[in-house]
Formats: structure tokens, C-alpha cells, sequence
């Protein structure tokens, strides 16, 4: 089994240099990815992938392998290089040893559950005290988006869903001052193995940052090139109000367009609109947000 994975992963990363030889081997998301570069007048001159087996379950004939892939790509775009990485999960099915079925496994999103408390009146409310003279380092935070993309700092909880548990770990590295602690309605913060709903929630982060008065906090921009590095994209796939994604600008394109790091799919210098991701709809919605600070108000 191990062996004809091996073989689809040599043939995936071939494609994504070269137009598909093998159509038994075709992926649609490679192509997809390949077309979006394509309109930026981009594309991918080096491909290198690397798997990891999760799980394996076994029946009498059936066999089934959960696993990951990650995937560097060179990207190149009217002069500049840059590396795009993400790690992709996939599930393989076999019927007597034999590969019958891959399949990429669609990017986890927040649940209406997970956001059902993060309404926008709780981002509104101002309490508890943040430190003075808060000057937000972009450097740092993008430093620390950069050391833990497909990582996990055991110094924070991890969630199965962590895109925005990640956003706020840089966020907070970069000098954003926790507060609000112990009301989980309250400001923005991580203690004591609690969080508020605006530290973990993708759509209590998209209305606490533009909220708040204190602190943490910003303002949106009505375009993704007016962003900054350590700025943040908040993403409603469904286009239907609840926002369930969020990233970090981590670099700009040769367009001046972000590229950025999420976590729960892991990647890292990906193209701000995720037209390639198994998410994406055509009603997809976005919330620029740029980090503001003391600094800013004088």
C-alpha cells in the first residue's frame, strides 16, 4: 500500500509542474490550484511533497489510510520567487492491496455550533484593563505565524478547529494585550485552561477586533492590498453572515496581494482568497482587518 501511495505522490508532484500525462492519475485540486496561479500570471516551477501515515483500518479485503502530505511549492510571478507550503489530508481505499479510491479531505470550517455564542454584541462589551502604551511588533507576530504554521506551541491549548486559537497566539506574540478573563464574553484572552469566545471563535474574533476599545483591536479596510504583515482575513465561505475562517498576512505577492499562514489545513504564504480550497464558494465574503495600536491613536 505504502508503495502505490508513493507512486501517486511522484505523479501528483509531477503535475503540478507539468500538464497531467496520466489521467488515472489526474488530481482536480492540483489543476484548480494550478488555474488560480495562472490568473495571478503565476505558477509553480518546483514541486516537492512529503506523506505521513495517521491512521490505517483493515478488514478482510478492505483496507482503509488516513494521511497527510505536505507540499512545497516554488512559486514564481514576473521575477519574484516565493514558497508556498500546506499540508493536505487525504484518505486512500483499497480492495485486495489494490488503490481504488483517493481522496482529499475537505478543509474543516467552525460549525455553526462552535459560533453560536460569538455574537456581535459580545465583542462590543469593554471590561477589565489592558497595559498601557500597547504597540503592536508586526515582525514578531509574523515571526511566530512562521515558526508554528504546522506546529503546535505546547504553551497554548490546542483545538480541533485552531484557525483562530493560532491567529490570536501571533496576534498576542506580536504585543496584543490579553483582558476581559474570567468572562468569556469579555474582551479577548487565554487563562487558566479558559478563553474567551473572541480568542477561539472565528466569528467572535471577526467582530471583536473592529469592537474593541482596548487593547487588541483595529479597523477594516474595504481591500485585501491595504493590509499589512500581522494584519488579519476573516472568511464567511457561505457568504451567509457567520464568519468561519481566519488568517494571518504573512507576505505580499509581486501584485502587493497578501499571502498568508492559517492552521487547521496548515499552510503557509497562501494566497489570500482561497479559490483553491475545497471551501470556497462563489459567495464567499471577506473582513480585512488591520491591527491598530496606541501608536496609531496619537
Amino acid at each position: 500500500m505504502r508503495e502505490q501511495l508513493q507512486e501517486l505522490l511522484e505523479q501528483r508532484v509531477l503535475q503540478c509542474v507539468s500538464m497531467p500525462r496520466n489521467q488515472l492519475h489526474e488530481c482536480p485540486s492540483i489543476e484548480m490550484k494550478k488555474q488560480s496561479f495562472a490568473n495571478r500570471s503565476a505558477e509553480i516551477v518546483k514541486a516537492k511533497a512529503n506523506g505521513r501515515v495517521i491512521e490505517k483500518f483493515e478488514d478482510k479485503e478492505d483496507a482503509s489510510v488516513l494521511y497527510e502530505v505536505n507540499f512545497q511549492y516554488l512559486i514564481k510571478q514576473r521575477g519574484l520567487f516565493y514558497m508556498e507550503e500546506e499540508v493536505e489530508k487525504r484518505r486512500a481505499e483499497f480492495y485486495k492491496g489494490i488503490l481504488v479510491m483517493d481522496e482529499k479531505l475537505n478543509e474543516i470550517r467552525e460549525s455553526p455550533q462552535d459560533s453560536k455564542e460569538a455574537m456581535p454584541v459580545a465583542a462590543l462589551q469593554e471590561g477589565g484593563q489592558a497595559r498601557k502604551d500597547f504597540k503592536y511588533d508586526r515582525l514578531k507576530a509574523v515571526q511566530y505565524a512562521e515558526r508554528w504554521w504546522n506546529d503546535y506551541n505546547p504553551a497554548y491549548k490546542k483545538f480541533e478547529v485552531d484557525c483562530t486559537n493560532y491567529i490570536s497566539q501571533c496576534l498576542h506574540q506580536g504585543g496584543g494585550p490579553m483582558r476581559g478573563y474570567p468572562n468569556r464574553s469579555n474582551g479577548w484572552w487565554m487563562q487558566n485552561d479558559n478563553w474567551s469566545f473572541s480568542w477561539s471563535v472565528a466569528n467572535a474574533m471577526r467582530w471583536h477586533i473592529p469592537g474593541s476599545k482596548l487593547g487588541l483591536r483595529g479597523r477594516a479596510v474595504n481591500s485585501a492590498d491595504k493590509l499589512k504583515l500581522g494584519d488579519v482575513i476573516c472568511y464567511d465561505f457561505e457568504g451567509d453572515g457567520r464568519f468561519d475562517h481566519t488568517t494571518i498576512v504573512t507576505g505580499h505577492d509581486a501584485d502587493g496581494m497578501p499571502l498568508v499562514n492559517a492552521h487547521t489545513y496548515n499552510s503557509r504564504m497562501r494566497y489570500w482568497a482561497y479559490e483553491d480550497s475545497t471551501a470556497y464558494t462563489p459567495n464567499i465574503k471577506y473582513k480585512f482587518l488591520t491591527i491598530t495600536d496606541d501608536h496609531d491613536d496619537i
